[in-house]
């Protein structure tokens, strides 16, 4: 008895698990809900196909389901092939569905190409529909006056499905914008011309077609606010007047060094002279005893040299010069 109750567990585990497996790649409930919603499908081919190639099913009835209700034609293989490609199948057909009611054109190749290409095509869509607004954040320039201003720019765009594929974002739209309005403002004469018509800078920046090449359509430029910062111009001059300065007391402290060593080079000169003459005066002495010995120097001469040194020592006492006697040592 114990044996055959443990047999009819076992074959009633093996029907559940059967069954299980059997709901996992037959999607019954699925396969009734498209029946019943109007498409058809079948479930061996379609259905237990999906689960083979490794495509959920529910990922492709249910976007076709809702595809089918808002009248647009989707095949089942490319939604398959769309999303075996990474793709995402219900923003596609999302897509698909605003740009019908919109009537904007829009072919199954071209919003897939959108969505594989990294874009959110149904937000895309939308965007066409309803024009989407781009702030700048605060763009600073500077009028020809020297005077700062900061102006923050609203964008208004509009999405061209066209350039989707391959066109630049909002950040190229902001740099644009921004490179305009630094243009505007900085050929502006002063900034009070700025702050009377800003609309100008609004002109002169749609003007110049700063939409080329971008996923968007620029419909207008509005400066939404205009404010007036420091004075550059002034400062710079401030800036250059101190460099300027600094640059000449550092020439005045070349001039004052080189006054300075020339100065010490003219000292030292005049003390090597001075050496020269207090050796040449120690010589004297000696000089004239050798003129005595040689016989080249009387006493009658000795007497002259000596009154003539008197005589020099007392001109010098009377104005003050203190002369020296040099003959005192011999």
């Amino acid at each position: 008895m114990e044996g055959a109750s443990l047999a009819a567990i076992l074959v009633i585990l093996l029907i559940l698990v059967g069954l299980m497996m059997l709901l996992y790649f037959v999607p019954v409930r699925l396969w009734i809900t498209a029946i019943f919603s109007g498409v058809r499908l079948n479930l061996f081919k379609d259905l237990v196909g999906m689960r083979l190639r490794r495509v959920p099913p529910d990922r492709i009835v249910k976007p076709l389901i809702t595809a089918h209700k808002a009248g647009i034609p989707v095949e089942t293989p490319k939604l398959e092939a769309h999303y075996l490609a990474g793709g995402n199948v219900q923003q596609v057909v999302n897509a698909l569905i605003s740009a019908d009611k919109a009537d904007i054109e829009l072919p199954f190749e071209r919003a897939t190409a959108i969505d594989l290409a990294g874009r959110d095509v149904f937000e895309a869509v939308q965007v066409s529909v309803n024009p989407k607004v781009i702030e700048t954040p605060p763009i600073s320039a500077i009028a020809k006056d020297g005077i700062q201003l900061r102006a923050v720019a609203r964008v208004t765009v509009r999405a061209n499905i066209e350039r989707l594929i391959g066109g630049a974002g909002e950040e190229t739209i902001i740099a644009r914008v921004g490179e305009g309005i630094v243009s505007t403002i900085g050929s502006s004469e002063g900034h009070t011309d700025v702050l009377e018509n800003p609309d100008n800078i609004s002109k002169t920046v749609l003007a110049k077609g700063l939409d080329s090449g971008t996923a968007f359509e620029i419909l207008s430029i509005d400066i939404a606010d205009v404010d007036v910062g420091e004075n550059i111009g002034a400062k710079l001059q401030t800036d250059q007047a101190e460099a300027d300065l600094q640059v000449a007391r550092a020439k005045a402290e070349e001039r004052r060094a080189a006054a300075v060593a020339r100065e010490q080079e003219m000292v030292a000169t005049v003390q090597e002279q001075r050496a020269r003459v207090v050796e040449a005066e120690a010589m004297i002495p000696t000089a004239i005893a050798e003129a005595f010995r040689n016989g080249q120097l009387g006493v009658m001469d000795y007497y002259n040299i000596r009154n003539i040194q008197a005589d020099t020592q007392m001109r010098g006492n009377i104005g003050g010069s203190g002369g020296k006697d040099t003959t005192s040592q011999v």
